[in-house]
């Protein structure tokens, strides 16, 4: 692990350019998790330097997704720290210093090819056997580059600020290895991997300069990104090597991809699963379409962060539930596995019908208030709608459920499920239910109690079993059948609620 005098610094490094799916999320959260365990720091970096893909809006809407699921950074943009800035497009400086650097040691070139030298090379030099030709040791030298060029052109050509990128000079002939946290060791053939472009033509540099010197200058100590990064390696761990030393860099752990139910979670199964949160008129760019997302749909903060904790990792145990404070204590990188992780959304939503079975009312009071109110529910006695939710929430899988879980408390139901009562109605049920009306307007006690007693006595009286009265009486209080205990539910509304709702529906079954 770190050196004992080394304080744990871990990062998240988005670009503002699009959502926060399930794998960005779920690695923000392991490398929150292995900060706080080792008591270090978790620092945001906004990885602006693309600006033709930059969209208004999502950098906040990723402090708004960070903060919805709990696990805020020490150090970003937002929230300062003593090595900021913390956007790329404002270290601008610093990048070009390091590429020259490079350059001057032999170990990067100027291009100068343009974007027709470019095509050009690849339909040039495309055979069977290499069909995409790519900028390296093979092509180089058959390219307008410093490398080729004399000294004295390229001095003309830079003062005459002809546009060019620098690019890396990948050695030829060497593995370059290192050991993961999570796959071990790990090797590569320099001949497989191309010259890629570390500066771009407009001094911003390409990802692959800017992490390895923001890392440095931000003392990164453990650098956790997902599985698809490792093709990269190579290129960082030379750029490690060539500037600041392989004994500075952090330790990277590769994490497994998250998989989708046909295997690698896609773009298609990214939209239907949503985002974790969203960001005021969120529209995403690829389909310029609001996506729904986790918080949307319904899911509790901690249910979400609970179920994207185990895509990839576990305590050893059964144990599933886990709170963000349990997650720190137990979390340990050894234990995330090597192979991806299915996502299910059935075993998501059960994850969150838990979590609100858990929660005590005052903790879903908020959420639950602002659903109704959304829908035109108005809430004049929260300590009411308290006692709603605690006598609902076994019943909610999402928190969108609450609404139809809840508004009958609060609204006559605007539809009834007549259907399911008029196969077995008579005469002798509704003349039940009207003296059941006079019995409860003459009582002077108002419980759950008190109405299943005249409920039940009539019902005897009447030589009518009980059951069958029920779901008639469920349909005329709910519309539907669900819901707690329908005593429970004509307490909860009134008498003159429970009453009138009878009565309305009463006219309707014997119309």
């Amino acid at each position: 692990m770190q050196k004992s005098n080394e304080k744990v610094r871990v990062r998240f490094a988005p670009s503002p350019t699009g959502g926060l799916h399930l794998g960005g999320v779920r690695t923000v959260l392991y490398n929150y998790l292995f900060a706080k365990k080792n008591g270090g720091k978790f620092i945001l970096r906004i990885e602006d330097t693309d600006q033709t893909r930059f969209v208004d809006g999502a950098e906040q809407y990723i402090y708004d997704c960070l903060k919805w699921c709990g696990l805020e950074p020490d150090e970003s943009p937002l929230h300062g720290g003593d090595y900021g800035p913390y956007r790329q497009s404002e270290r601008k400086a610093s990048y070009r210093e390091y590429a020259e650097q490079l350059v001057k040691n032999g170990n990067a070139y100027y291009a100068f090819d343009t974007t027709q030298d470019l095509e050009e090379m690849r339909a040039n030099f495309k055979t069977d056997l290499n069909p995409s030709p790519q900028y390296d040791a093979h092509v180089r030298m058959k390219m307008k580059n410093s490398l080729t060029l004399s000294p004295e052109e390229v001095d003309n050509l830079l003062k005459t600020n002809t546009p060019h990128v620098i690019r890396i000079k990948m050695p030829s002939n060497e593995m370059i290895s290192f050991t993961d946290m999570i796959h071990q060791e790990v090797s590569f053939d320099s001949n497989t991997v191309d010259d890629k472009v570390l500066l771009k033509a407009d001094g911003m540099p390409t990802y692959h300069l800017a992490v390895v010197v923001d890392d440095y200058l931000m003392k990164i100590t453990h650098a956790f990104r997902g599985e698809e990064w490792l093709s990269s390696a190579p290129v960082h761990i030379l750029l490690w090597k060539y500037l600041f030393g392989l004994d500075q860099m952090p330790q990277w752990a590769h994490l497994p991809l998250i998989l989708g139910p046909n295997g690698k979670l896609s773009k298609r199964d990214g939209a239907k699963f949503g985002f974790p949160v969203y960001a005021m008129n969120w529209t995403d760019p690829r389909s310029n379409e609001f996506t729904e997302g986790f918080k949307e749909k319904g899911f509790l903060p901690s249910a979400f962060v609970n179920l994207l904790a185990l895509l990839g990792w576990n305590d050893g145990t059964e144990k599933e539930l886990f709170s963000l404070d349990e997650l720190i204590h137990q979390f340990s990188i050894e234990r995330v596995h090597k192979s991806g992780a299915k996502f299910d959304y059935e075993k998501a939503k059960w994850f969150n019908q838990e979590w609100i079975k858990q929660s005590v009312a005052d903790e879903l009071l908020s959420d639950v208030k602002q659903i109704l109110e959304a829908k035109d529910v108005i809430i004049t006695d929260v300590d009411f709608l308290k006692s709603i939710i605690e006598l609902v929430k076994d019943r909610c899988v999402l928190m969108t459920d609450f609404y139809e879980q809840s508004v009958y408390f609060f609204k006559a139901p605007q539809t009834l499920d007549i259907e399911a009562v008029k196969p077995k109605w008579n005469k002798a049920k509704s003349d039940f239910f009207s003296e059941f009306c006079t019995q409860l307007e003459a009582s002077n006690d108002w419980d759950t109690i008190t109405i299943e007693t005249i409920f039940k006595n009539l019902a005897t009286e009447k030589n009518i079993k009980p059951g069958e009265l029920q779901l008639p009486m469920r349909i005329m209080l709910v519309g539907g059948k669900f819901g707690p205990a329908v005593f429970e539910i004509a307490n909860k509304i009134g008498k003159a609620a429970t009453i009138n709702r009878i009565n309305t529906t009463l006219v309707e079954l014997n119309h």
